[in-house]
């Protein structure tokens, strides 16, 4: 199908960029980027349309995508595509419409090893993203967002985790208690997962906890920290020790840090794990923004 004007068609892509109801409401969402794309395909994502320029030739992996993957497909005018793309300096030569996967703690693999991020109430899509984007590169087993949050769908989000929401399980859950209940039964499995929150008034240097035991680490929102609800379930509070004049880290700054001392004390070797940031067909990893 041809798509040159803004139609009924292109004005509903449009909205899954914008209107995160339109995105609940309808399941699904747009992705922006080569290897945000090819990440959703590798890991088995529902890919549900696809979208190219039809003024450009295509790359071998835009050709392949468009070959291979079991999607309705679209050819979108260059215009149009530079107004869903999300760069002023570049149009896509592909996008993708994407569906949701549900909200569920079981999504996230469960065992003696596991290492789980709550991110509590974040207001920055830029640093939810970069929070998944550490998470997975430190070994974690899944993130979940709890409470009134800025929307894990959001192109934000998805260009600042470049991929990795595709990666590992990222739950979104409505409060505390229903993480809590999630712990309960876990615990009442057998795997013993202790519940720490990064709080610069720990008790404890993050390198002092045993970030080898299964952990659901608990970041609070970047502004009032973690909540009082989520505070007093802990049963540990670390903190990072700082030398210098700043008075706190930015929360996604906080979690890579604490994300790396668990990696370090597990042994982690993260050489190779995947090849390195580039992308498919040879795209480098230029985003070093962080949000």
């Amino acid at each position: 199908m041809r798509v040159s004007g803004r139609n009924a068609r292109f004005q509903q892509w449009e909205a899954l960029l914008r209107n995160r109801t339109k995105r609940q409401r309808r399941g699904e969402f747009l992705v922006q980027g080569v290897r945000p794309i090819a990440m959703a395909i590798e890991h088995g994502w529902q890919i549900r349309e696809l979208l190219y320029d039809t003024d450009v030739q295509l790359s071998g992996w835009a050709r392949e995508a468009l070959d291979t993957v079991r999607a309705e497909k679209f050819a979108v005018s260059r215009e149009l595509m530079h107004e869903l793309g999300g760069k002023a300096d570049a149009v896509p030569e592909l996008l993708a419409v994407v569906g949701l996967p549900e909200d569920d703690l079981r999504r996230i693999p469960a065992g003696p090893t596991m290492l789980t991020v709550v991110f509590d109430r974040p207001t920055s899509p830029g640093n939810i993203g970069t929070l998944i984007r550490s998470a997975d590169a430190f070994g974690a087993s899944g993130v979940i967002v709890t409470g009134h949050a800025a929307d894990v769908y959001d192109p934000k989000v998805v260009r600042a985790s470049t991929g990795s929401l595709f990666a590992l399980p990222v739950v979104r859950a409505p409060s505390p208690q229903a993480v809590l209940s999630w712990v309960a039964d876990l615990r009442a499995n057998g795997i013993g997962i202790g519940v720490v929150g990064a709080d610069e008034h720990g008790a404890l240097d993050a390198a002092e906890y045993a970030l080898t035991q299964p952990t659901l680490l608990l970041i609070g929102n970047e502004t009032t920290g973690l909540s009082v609800g989520w505070r007093e379930s802990c049963d540990q509070l670390v903190r990072i020790p700082m030398s210098g004049a700043a008075s706190s880290l930015n929360a996604a700054a906080a979690a890579t840090v604490v994300l790396y001392e668990s990696a370090r004390q597990r042994g982690s070797s993260l050489a190779g794990r995947r090849g390195g940031g580039g992308g498919p067909a040879g795209e480098p990893d230029t985003d070093r923004r962080g949000q």
